[in-house]
């Protein structure tokens, strides 16, 4: 069992940058791929990016590519997702998520998700 908390949305400037965080309890949590999804106001819930339990490999959705960065520590149970240049349309309800299967952008792929964090970035 994986419980996930997500931190640091907030309001931004377009152009400018976040970090969010998802601190995970359980002992396991360096055993699960983890990953961030998004949810704008009437869209679906949307792949972001992924990162395996070492860290060695990453995948990025295409529009976010070059702008955004997964990373993990596993000491500190946490997965961060950096956001650089940020556009109105990253605007959105942002999650993060755990799983057992690495490259999977389908929600459906994943086991265990946080409650999520505000992302709104103003023109």
């Amino acid at each position: 069992q994986v419980q996930l908390v997500e931190s640091g949305g907030g309001l931004v400037q377009a152009g400018g940058s976040l970090r969010l965080s998802c601190a995970a309890s359980g002992r396991t949590f360096s055993s699960y791929v983890m990953a961030w999804f998004r949810q704008a106001p009437g869209k679906e819930r949307g792949f972001v990016t992924a990162i395996t339990w070492n860290g060695a490999r990453t995948a990025y959705a295409d529009s976010v590519k070059g702008r955004f960065t997964i990373s993990r520590d596993n000491a500190k149970n946490t997965v961060y997702l950096q956001m650089n240049s940020l556009k109105p349309e990253d605007t959105a309800v942002y999650y993060c998520a755990a799983g057992l299967t690495f490259g999977g952008t389908n929600p459906n792929a994943y086991n265990y998700w946080g409650q999520g964090t505000q992302v709104t970035v103003s023109s």
